[in-house]
């Protein structure tokens, strides 16, 4: 039979493979702007229109597209003018990591009058997990002539001509992602075999039946891997991560595990015959969490023990400052496995250059640590790896951690030939990594005037079946989340527990984030029990010029140097009266309304020895090039350095072009993680300019421009490093805001108000910085009320895609008033503060003390689903029924 399908204007004769998607056909045919978010029609990442009918390709049969006409992202506008929906989407500065953009834009240019009229059912087949969706919403308005419909203060307007270098790109889907660079000639393609089983030993792999299927290459175990035990954390200082990892193991600690690699010559043979290999295991008792962990009969997890760390402090004497309180509020907290759910799967290409030099390409924030970790691991010299990173789809801390580097590079060395693991979402919600579960006891004195004489914290994180980042995430947790507080006696007793659950990692707020619910939350309670307004308590309670922190953390022991959180709290202080005397709500019998403050703090550079380098080379042509090892994953990192260099050197930033995330480039870069983007990869870039200045031109003083007879010069190059133990910490602070209101017949919550003070220091981007702030409330909101990675009673997560683990979408995001403070007098000139991570934290613990205004009920574990919430005011009002008889 005959198949003609025109794409973009193209006809295509060649008929699609039996069970093809639309997905995979365009894919193969250069339409990269097609992406993978989930291959089961949950994300819009693969929306294309079909006789213009936007429709996800990957539900879409191929075999369907015979006679019609299919427009990709890639063909939307007309020529080079880009489509109005994508014009709208460069100027509302709708996208951060970019990976959802031409979904949305192809359904959004799709939509009729009537949709209009009502955005969250007309998207919500769109997800994005960056953005928070509101400037989605004012693109979307925009590009059919509507008004924008926002809600920010305190951020100057841009011009929309100074829109991100990438922006054209990114809306007609030509930027390039992991898999969007062109393949190498003979690439293979790797598909898992997972153990079934929390714990066991892996007696026999019979790989035969695989082996025998057509194109098939390779079958690897554990016999074809190095013994080597190494640690799946990346930092520059690895200490702390405990080295109980292998590529592939004998020993299987968690459902999910890798046992087996199978190489083919396509994902859909390796996947077939993955299905064909027959292991034997030996099942072995496990243990399920850190109470079954730590009892004295408790299984051991690893070699090493089931404790992966500790952390022991103590300020003052507790029992005395519990004696001295006048209130003392006492509290468990437990905090749930969620997953970091970037739309961009984990990917990792590798092969060998005609040179015989190792080529790896992945998804992770951090080239130059997984460079050393692979040859540490593999035995290699440093020079024969070269590991380069395109463009990220989001990101959250899950690029901190190898995840698919280490088997990709493991079957090219074993088979000689190019090959590629690319994760489907349910491997990336089943089998990696994931925020760690904490419980926490709290317990908070204080006397009459809120003045804190006391705080205990008993910690303990469940870091599932591998230590990685678990020892140094409950430092941080430990320290953080009270680094702005002042309290004389402080004991916090912290374990870090190895379970036989999935593995925890790196995700965005680092632990911090866990803690402050339960600090946060139990400061709320304790307010009410003073019969305080929980924002004159935290007045009352923060830390003040001069002062040091209880705990020292990634700042040390150094004072104080500005008052970012009272002016924060002023300002919010102000927005909160203003909002409440507009509109006044009180709860009725059903719709109960309530309100929660929350703060958090963090520090401006992280504990790790993390080094930035940049190299700044001046151009025949008068442009500059700034090498970095920082890939874009969303955070608008290679705009504010273009504005760095820019500065520095007296030009415009259209004459700046970053080349970044290449081991090439540099010798050393610890990467983009724990919001250092900016702060010390600006750093470095600006003495990399400045010492380019300095040796075109001679000494300069406070001026470090080239100038113009310079620019024809030779092509100089310079470079710059900043290290976080050389840089004096500051503290950013931020405060969240929200009312809601409960359904009591439902148990529904609805964000009616919700307001941010971030005080960012010097804010380069501002556009960018709300974008970060509105995204992280928005995560927080679905961590709160429903994200939640759930497991049947043998360890199997059983919500494996993006249908039952639910994250928020465009219907489910409020507006969030962003107010971004001006840089205190005590800050250092262009000194920012991060802000990727730290509007997370607070998202929580403000939302769980609205929610006990609203219901006078304390929720002390998360998620607060609809049901949950539904069946504690039930029983709180059969309770009072059953008082009142």
């Amino acid at each position: 039979m005959s198949f003609t399908v025109r794409i973009d204007g193209q006809e295509s004769a060649e008929p699609p493979r039996p069970g093809q998607c639309l997905r995979t056909y365009l894919r193969e045919r250069g339409r990269t702007g097609v992406k993978k978010g989930c291959d089961t029609g949950d994300c819009g990442a693969c929306t294309v229109q079909v006789d213009g009918l936007a429709v996800h390709s990957c539900l879409y049969p191929a075999h369907r597209a015979d006679g019609r006409a299919v427009t990709t992202v890639q063909a939307l506008g007309e020529g080079d003018r880009p489509h109005p929906v994508q014009d709208a989407f460069v100027r509302s500065r709708a996208f951060q990591c970019g990976y959802c953009t031409p979904g949305f834009v192809m359904t959004a240019a799709a939509l009729g009058a009537e949709q209009l009229t009502d955005l969250p059912q007309a998207l919500k087949g769109n997800l994005c997990r960056c953005t928070g969706y509101r400037p989605i919403g004012e693109a979307v308005r925009a590009a059919y002539g509507h008004a924008p419909h926002g809600g920010s203060a305190g951020a100057p307007e841009e011009d929309p001509a100074s829109a991100v270098p990438d922006a054209h790109g990114v809306v007609t889907g030509t930027v390039r992602f992991t898999l969007d660079h062109p393949e190498p000639a003979g690439l293979l393609h790797i598909a898992l075999v997972r153990s079934p089983h929390r714990h066991a030993r892996v007696v026999d792999v019979d790989a035969a039946a695989a082996l025998a299927v057509p194109g098939v290459h390779a079958v690897l175990t554990h016999h074809d891997a190095p013994p080597t035990r190494f640690s799946t954390a990346l930092h520059e200082h690895t200490e702390d991560d405990p080295a109980d990892t292998r590529v592939l193991d004998d020993i299987v600690r968690h459902v999910g595990q890798r046992v087996a690699a199978v190489v083919a010559d396509s994902p859909t043979t390796a996947a077939e015959a993955a299905r064909l290999v027959r292991v034997t295991y030996e099942v072995l008792p496990a243990v399920a969490d850190p109470d079954q962990a730590l009892a004295p009969d408790g299984v051991r997890v690893s070699e090493d023990g089931n404790i992966a760390g500790e952390f022991h402090r103590a300020v003052g004497d507790i029992e005395a400052g519990l004696a001295e309180a006048d209130a003392v509020y006492e509290g468990t907290f437990r905090t749930q496995r969620v997953q970091h759910t970037a739309m961009e799967c984990h990917a990792s290409r590798a092969w060998t250059d005609p040179d015989g030099r190792l080529r790896l390409h992945c998804a992770t924030q951090t080239p130059h640590l997984v460079r050393r970790r692979l040859c540490e691991v593999f035995g290699l010299a440093p020079d024969r790896l070269r590991v380069t990173a395109a463009r990220l789809g989001g990101s959250f801390g899950r690029g901190q951690d190898l995840q698919t580097e280490h088997i990709a590079l493991l079957a090219a060395l074993r088979t000689g030939r190019p090959v590629q693991l690319e994760n489907t979402r349910a491997d990336e919600l089943t089998a990696t990594t994931t925020r760690h579960p904490f419980t926490v006891r709290v317990t908070l004195g204080a006397r009459h005037d809120g003045t804190l004489t006391a705080l205990r914290l008993r910690v303990v994180s469940d870091t599932g079946a591998y230590g990685n980042h678990g020892p140094s995430v409950l430092e941080v947790a430990c320290t953080e989340a009270i680094a702005h507080y002042r309290c004389p006696n402080v004991l916090i007793e912290g374990t870090c527990v190895r379970t036989h659950n999935v593995p925890a990692g790196a995700f965005r707020g680092y632990g911090v984030g866990q803690l402050a619910f339960a600090v946060e939350s139990a400061l709320d309670e304790l307010a009410r029990h003073l019969r305080l307004d929980p924002l004159p308590l935290r007045e009352r309670a923060y830390l003040r010029a001069g002062e040091t922190a209880p705990m020292p953390g990634a700042a040390g022991l150094h004072p104080v140097v500005d008052t970012g959180l009272a002016r924060c709290l002023r300002t919010l202080g102000q927005v909160r009266a203003d909002r409440l005397r507009a509109r006044p709500l009180r709860s009725g019998p059903r719709l109960l309304i309530g309100e929660g403050l929350a703060v958090a703090a963090q520090h401006s550079v992280p504990a790790d020895g993390h080094i930035a380098r940049a190299a700044v080379t001046l151009r025949d042509d008068g442009h500059y090039e700034v090498a970095t090892a920082v890939p874009e994953f969303g955070t608008g990192t290679g705009t504010v350095l273009r504005r760095i260099a820019a500065h520095a050197l007296g030009t415009e930033p259209d004459r700046i072009h970053l080349c970044d995330a290449d081991t090439d480039l540099l010798d050393h870069h610890s990467g983009g993680f724990a919001s250092t983007g900016v702060i010390l990869t600006g750093q470095a870039v600006a003495r990399a300019c400045q010492a380019l200045a300095e040796r075109v031109n001679g000494p300069t003083g406070d001026d470090p421009s080239v100038t113009e007879a310079a620019r024809t010069t030779t092509r100089p190059r310079a470079t710059g490093t900043a290290c976080a133990e050389d840089t004096v910490p500051s503290l950013a602070y931020c405060a969240q805001w929200f009312r809601v209101e409960v359904d009591a017949a439902t148990g529904l919550v609805r964000v009616l108000d919700s307001v941010h003070v971030a005080d960012a220091g010097t804010v380069m981007d501002a556009e960018q910085c709300r974008g970060q702030v509105e995204g992280a409330v928005v995560q927080g909101i679905g961590i709160t009320l429903h994200e939640h990675l759930l497991g049947d009673g043998d360890g199997r997560i059983t919500t494996s895609d993006l249908r039952t683990y639910d994250i928020p979408r465009f219907g489910d995001a409020p507006l969030t008033e962003v107010h971004l403070l001006p840089p205190h007098s005590g800050d250092r000139p262009a000194s920012p503060k991060p802000m990727s991570e730290l509007p997370l934290v607070t998202a929580a613990p403000a939302l769980a003390n609205a929610l006990r205004d609203a219901t006078g009920i304390r929720f002390t574990t998360l998620p607060v689903r609809p049901d949950t919430l539904w069946a504690a005011l039930t029983a709180a009002t059969a309770a009072t029924a059953a008082d009142g008889d």
